[in-house]
């Protein structure tokens, strides 16, 4: 919380039990005065939001009872005063409650030379759309740009945009107004929007977001990368993201009915091979037969195939969009890479598979469901795990069962969990709401951005002197694994 929501909350959580106390010692007025002036900086410095809402009633409460009050008289409690002070005390744990889960929090600042600026592409596309029920729809794709900058004159870029916010309010707070997270606008995302892009080129990361998740919600982690001399396009894929914004104001948001429609297929997939783990008694070579033949049919095998289609049109648009527009000049077209979360990992991966123009790769907490299984990789791959408990089903341990004929890095980030690569752990600050794991936010997404920056500085950059192993040392918290391929010297 901020520091005059926080004044705010203390003055209203002690006056309402000493405020007889303090008139002895001052007028009522002074006290109003005092009140009133808390209140007004509150509103005009950082600005309200609805969270807040117990807290202003409490305030004109409390005018009303300061101006009403005879201090003459001996305080006699009565039902009326019982009544009162439980209402005023539910007041003040809501007025605590509320702006603590959903805070105007803080983002990591980004520790790199540049700024970094935002700007947004909608990329229209030959694709077929698979998900939509018209089979004339082609596949229209929303990229947020980030990238290096010197400008930090310019209009900061608001956490999440009204698509991504409403769809947010119908996926986890159903039946609130869609004015609900506009809290976020106080947000200091340390992002300027359309910022003058850096002198020089820079290498080039795309990042796939989570199934169903906020696509660019990945502030700390991708403004972080950024600052440190990449441009990155923040793939949004479209109706399995939670929300995209077109440029003529269309919206278009996760689509429920499509997901419900592949849920028998995905539950005649998954069975066998959750059978597969609970079985003991099968050796890892019969297990690793079950789940290859389960999953080719799998329809997360087939959303990753989806997702990677995405991401190779969109890499085939970076020799054009670096001879014109924003991105003239720019793009270092030799130095591609392509990081993702979760199914956005799998798809990170998938891609490497079939696109030679990717260098080197990341699989941020992803299973990559698919034709892993069938080959090894001919680039570096970093994997990051969750800390997952032990009786769940390690996917990955077969679907990367070859590694790679280049580096593989294999490491997890203990006591953390599923979401905590996002800003979840930022936005939503109570553990068992957001489902993080046990690790510090701020530590958990130092640890994951300094291990991905510095394996793209290592494989993209080609700077030999950097070694991930020595991260894996400084972090009590890290482990890793280092396969060497028979490419490596």
């Amino acid at each position: 919380m901020r520091i005059l929501e926080i004044t705010l909350l203390v003055v209203i959580t002690i006056l309402p039990f000493t405020k007889r106390l303090i008139l002895k010692f001052i007028t009522k007025k002074v006290l109003i005065c005092v009140l009133c002036t808390i209140l007004t900086l509150h509103l005009l410095i950082e600005g309200w939001r609805w969270q807040l809402l117990p807290a202003y009633i409490i305030v004109f409460i409390l005018i009303f009872r300061i101006f009403s009050i005879d201090s003459t008289k001996t305080f006699k409690l009565t039902f009326l005063k019982v009544v009162g002070y439980t209402s005023i005390l539910f007041l003040t744990f809501l007025s605590w409650l509320l702006p603590n889960v959903l805070p105007v929090f803080s983002l990591p600042k980004p520790s790199g030379e540049y700024t970094v600026g935002t700007r947004s592409i909608h990329l229209e596309t030959n694709i077929n759309e698979a998900i939509t029920k018209d089979p004339n729809d082609k596949r229209e794709l929303m990229i947020k740009v980030w990238y290096p900058s010197s400008d930090a004159s310019g209009k900061q870029d608001p956490y999440l945009d009204q698509a991504n916010r409403t769809s947010f309010i119908n996926k986890y707070l159903s039946g609130m107004p869609k004015t609900t997270l506009n809290y976020l606008n106080y947000v200091d995302t340390h992002i300027y929007k359309d910022a003058t892009i850096s002198d020089g080129t820079f290498p080039i990361l795309i990042f796939s977001h989570g199934y169903g998740s906020n696509a660019s919600g990945y502030y700390a982690l991708l403004s972080e990368i950024a600052s440190h001399g990449y441009i990155i396009l923040n793939m949004n894929h479209t109706y399995e993201s939670l929300g995209s914004a077109f440029p003529n104001g269309r919206k278009a948001y996760f689509n429920y009915e499509y997901q419900a429609s592949n849920n028998a297929n995905s539950m005649k997939h998954i069975a066998p091979i959750k059978d597969a783990f609970a079985n003991k008694n099968l050796s890892y070579d019969e297990r690793h037969t079950i789940i290859r033949e389960a999953s080719k049919n799998y329809v997360v095998t087939n959303m990753v195939k989806r997702w990677t289609t995405d991401i190779i049109y969109t890499i085939d648009q970076l020799e054009t969009w670096n001879t014109k527009g924003f991105l003239k000049d720019k793009l270092d077209l030799n130095k591609i890479g392509v990081f993702g979360h979760s199914r956005g990992g799998g798809a990170a991966g998938q891609v490497t598979i079939k696109d030679s123009r990717i260098k080197a790769a990341a699989n941020i907490d992803g299973v990559q469901w698919g034709e892993m299984m069938d080959t090894i990789y001919q680039k570096p791959f970093l994997y990051i795990s969750a800390d997952w408990p032990k009786d769940h089903e390690d996917i990955n341990s077969h679907i990367y069962k070859h590694k790679s004929t280049n580096f593989f890095y294999e490491s997890k980030l203990l006591t953390s969990a599923h979401p905590n690569f996002m800003d979840i752990p930022f936005m939503i600050p109570v553990r068992k709401l957001a489902q993080t794991g046990a690790i510090n936010p701020e530590l958990g997404i130092k640890i994951t951005n300094e291990l991905v920056t510095k394996f793209f500085d290592k494989h993209l950059k080609n700077n030999d002197s950097i070694s991930l192993v020595n991260i894996s040392k400084k972090y009590k918290l890290l482990e890793m694994v280092v396969h060497k391929g028979d490419s490596v010297p």
